[in-house]
């Protein structure tokens, strides 16, 4: 499987998982952005974020381009 396979499958496992704590717990904006070491929304924003742009760079990479 390529890197930019597995990257979008970490994408989408994370999405899943995310919808799960939210139909389940509902989700504060702070928690989003700022939840405390131990919480299942630890870290998400930042991971998430540094998965698309790692994609991005991938893209242009691929494509000949740049950002």
């Amino acid at each position: 499987m390529s890197k930019k396979q597995e990257l979008i499958n970490e994408m989408l496992e994370m999405q899943k998982h995310f919808m799960d704590y939210e139909h389940e717990n509902g989700v504060d904006p702070v928690d989003y952005y700022l939840a405390p070491e131990g919480h299942a929304l630890h870290a998400y924003h930042k991971r998430y974020r540094d998965i698309a742009m790692e994609l991005v760079d991938i893209a242009h990479e691929e494509k000949g381009s740049r950002r």
